[in-house]
């Protein structure tokens, strides 16, 4: 079956768009619910709307396609196309006022990334990218930093909080931040974009789920970022993007500490 993969982008971006406003209007009255996973894993009825509103908006235009989200509104689908969702990447970031959080959206013919949205509400920034199209913010292209040696590179480090993943981020910041410029803990989504817009050099991703870096991993890589895991392709368990230039050199001490 073919798609419009501009029109699925477009929509998808508009989408994104007005869950993003939601979260804006409705941060000082959000009502938090029962942690999900650990007790770090939080959720408020803002990201359950946003959730509704994104999953509403595609049913209504593709229903036969499946959905893959993070608050429980997938459905299974028939056109072989899946939408990988997360309505709000940095729940504890947007409910405490201490950073960053954002909008993806991702599109896959079956296991294929096609199309990706990165709404940031705050900073009113959408990257996107379509499989085989580039990478752009706001319309206009993006592209990967020129890579500078490890010791003067920024990068950025996402991780699930949980203790297990809190004590192996532990050990691997201890052998890597000594060897590079510096490291900015940052949602995973946003760490994929800002690496695909030249503003970190590299970052590391651990222990996420697809719905963390689906759209965040198509928009770095259509921008130049190298990305792989612990050996091949990245995965949920790591995601390592870095400039070509610097991704050997990263990728050997990511492995080694990670």
């Amino acid at each position: 079956m073919t798609r419009d993969l501009l029109a699925a982008r477009d929509l998808a971006a508009e989408l994104a768009v007005r869950a993003g406003q939601l979260q804006i209007d409705r941060r000082d009255t959000l009502r938090m619910g029962a942690p999900k996973a650990h007790a770090n894993d939080v959720v408020s009825d803002v990201d359950i709307a946003s959730e509704r509103l994104i999953v509403d908006g595609i049913h209504a235009a593709w229903p036969a396609d499946a959905m893959q989200a993070e608050e429980g509104h997938g459905r299974d689908g028939t056109s072989g196309w899946s939408w990988i969702i997360d309505p709000l990447d940095g729940t504890r970031n947007y409910i405490s006022r201490t950073g960053p959080w954002s909008v993806c959206i991702a599109l896959y013919e079956g296991d294929r990334p096609r199309m990706a949205v990165v709404h940031d509400p705050a900073a009113g920034e959408t990257f996107t990218a379509v499989d085989g199209g580039g990478a752009f913010l706001n319309h206009q292209p993006i592209s990967v930093s020129a890579g500078p040696p490890l010791a003067e590179a920024l990068i950025g480090i996402s991780f699930q909080p949980n203790v297990k993943t809190k004590t192996r981020v532990g050990a691997l910041l201890h052998d890597l931040l000594p060897l590079c410029g510096d490291i900015r803990r940052i949602p995973a989504a946003l760490n994929l974009v800002y690496q695909a817009a030249g503003r970190l050099d590299g970052g590391l991703a651990l222990d996420t789920n697809l719905w963390d870096i689906a759209a965040g991993a198509l928009i770095a890589r259509e921008a130049g970022v190298t990305l792989g895991g612990r050996s091949g392709d990245h995965t949920t368990e790591l995601t390592i993007g870095a400039a070509p230039a610097l991704w050997p050199e990263l990728a050997e001490k990511a492995r080694a500490a990670a």
